[in-house]
């Protein structure tokens, strides 16, 4: 490449330039160590400086690409996990709501129950009660039979006392009592 510009120059300057490069006071090969020595400064800095700094660059864009992936991933891990948990509390209220229903339903189921159980005790008692009264009502009304048997044997010996013999008295005793006692 070196030949290419030396003889590039060479042939400017026979060409008839010289008047051109005599006039600036250009001469040709400072200039030509002017290219080399910029073509030399361009390969060091592009060896040391700008391919570094572009692949440093690259080894960046590509982090800030993976970490924009890694942002939609986590973002669609979110959003996954916001349905999940919407879904999560749906199903606990549906539970919380069926639980609640089947705990109203036990309560309406116990205290019909229990009314039942309530009434059938009252019914009972109720039925004791009557039993109760009419053994009362029987034993009073054997008592009271007891008693008028009595008074009509004390009344009929009072009366009769004095017609009828001590055998008769004993006879109509005996007939009046087991006919109280049959009764």
């Amino acid at each position: 490449m070196l030949s290419f510009i030396l003889a590039t120059t060479e042939a400017a300057h026979a060409a008839g330039e010289a008047s051109l490069v005599q006039k600036f006071g250009i001469e040709w090969h400072y200039v030509v160590w002017q290219i080399v020595s910029f073509l030399i400064l361009f390969a060091v800095l592009y060896k040391f400086g700008i391919k570094p700094t572009v692949a440093a660059m690259e080894e960046r864009n590509s982090k800030i690409a993976a970490g924009l992936k890694h942002a939609e991933e986590t973002q669609i891990r979110l959003d996954a996990a916001q349905r999940e948990s919407a879904e999560i509390v749906r199903k606990s209220q549906v539970e919380a709501a069926r639980i609640v229903d089947d705990a109203r339903k036990s309560a309406k189921d116990f205290v019909d129950k229990q009314t039942h159980e309530a009434a059938t005790k009252a019914s009972d008692i109720l039925a004791k009660a009557q039993q109760a009264i009419e053994l009362e009502h029987k034993k009073m009304l054997a008592d009271a039979r007891t008693e008028i048997a009595r008074l009509v044997v004390a009344t009929t010996e009072q009366v009769l006392a004095r017609k009828l013999s001590d055998a008769d008295r004993a006879a109509y005793n005996e007939t009046a009592a087991r006919e109280l006692a049959n009764v």
